[in-house]
């Protein structure tokens, strides 16, 4: 017998089970138990699929468990910034957006383009200073019309009052958007919050295996979510099929990827903190992303270049320990310390990862 007895609700199963079980096929005979890969740019008209660039089964069965996990409902993209470009394309001319000074690079980048081509004003604020917000968001006659919310911020892992912060946005009449690339929807939901949009890059933690370039936006609101896929079918900023099942294998293990991950960033604060070559740890209480502070630009690039299993590179989130001098971008903010080192902790063994650190730090503390 198939069909019998019906799924659990998405919203009375832990969100370890979630992850796991969200998106799948039905559970019927000779159904498959992961969701094809469906290689198709044209389909026989009539029903609702229509032609590659509108939908994909495959884009369905990622976006179902990504809504599911936050709560709301979820559209892939071609990459973070294709996502973060097409919440912008709807911000009207001059109006304001308020947001972090302290952000992924693309996101600032894409802020300071259009306010130099007279599109928008950008205010740019410490996310953590809530009064700031608070002022930047009453700094303009006509509101504003986003609010942009990082926490933790990229790289100096601030943290916001996410709750006060969301209120006092709607209050002057802007959309609220959290980009939740860091925390995860395992950490944090800013949709229950009352968020408007959650942005992802899903190249990080949700696919977690460094082989893939994604996005994703997520809102709870059905008119949003039309426009947002308008805009999405308009551009083309679609994600490839193959990335997109890729990203959904990689999303299955992220519960416990977080878990491994952030249990070694815990142990590695703590020993970093007493290490004489480190100045500062930064670290919000939660996740897999550290920030150290070494003592100016050559010793935190000895480090950076002294390893053996931390890896040398920019991205993050994956299931190997990447770290790098983020001062190195010439686009990152000059109030980022010059010795500041982003660390992204994977799912080694927490000896391995320590001994690696070490030895790299002794010449970087003489």
């Amino acid at each position: 017998m198939s069909g019998d007895t019906p799924a659990p609700s998405p919203s009375s199963l832990s969100a370890a089970t979630v992850v796991v079980h969200a998106g799948r096929p039905p559970h019927e005979p000779d159904q498959p138990l992961n969701a094809p890969i469906m290689m198709a740019s044209t389909y026989v008209a009539g029903g609702d699929l229509e032609y590659g660039r509108y939908a994909n089964p495959t884009w369905t069965a990622f976006e179902e468990a990504l809504g599911a996990l936050e709560s709301g409902r979820a559209l892939a993209f071609s990459s973070g910034l294709a996502a973060v470009s097409t919440v912008l394309d709807l911000v009207g001319r001059d109006a304001l957006v308020v947001a972090p000074r302290h952000a992924y690079l693309g996101s600032i980048g894409q802020l300071g383009d259009l306010e130099a081509r007279g599109r928008i004003k950008a205010a740019l604020v410490d996310i953590a200073d809530t009064a700031a917000v608070l002022e930047a968001l009453d700094s303009s006659p006509d509101g504003a019309a986003i609010l942009w919310i990082e926490s933790p911020t990229n790289p100096a892992l601030e943290v916001a009052d996410m709750e006060r912060l969301i209120a006092a946005g709607h209050d002057v009449g802007a959309s609220v958007v959290v980009d939740n690339t860091f925390a995860t929807p395992l950490l944090q939901r800013p949709l229950e919050l009352g968020a408007d949009i959650v942005l992802h890059s899903v190249t990080k933690f949700l696919a977690g295996h460094s082989d893939l370039v994604m996005g994703a936006l997520v809102v709870r609101d059905d008119q949003l979510y039309d426009v947002l896929k308008g805009r999405r079918d308009l551009v083309g900023a679609i994600p490839g099929t193959l990335e997109t099942w890729l990203a959904l294998r990689g999303l299955r293990t992220l519960h416990l990827r977080i878990e491994r991950s952030q249990a070694n960033a815990a142990e590695l604060v703590h020993r970093l903190s007493a290490h004489p070559a480190v100045t500062e740890v930064r670290y919000p209480g939660f996740g897999a992303v550290i920030a150290i502070v070494l003592d100016g630009a050559d010793r935190a690039d000895l480090l950076t270049h002294s390893t053996k299993l931390w890896v040398h590179a920019t991205s993050l989130g994956s299931v190997e320990s990447t770290f790098e001098r983020r001062r190195r971008w010439k686009g990152e903010a000059t109030t980022i310390p010059e010795g500041l080192v982003r660390m992204s902790v994977g799912i080694e063994d927490i000896e391995d990862l320590w001994s690696d650190l070490e030895q790299a730090l002794r010449p970087v503390a003489g």
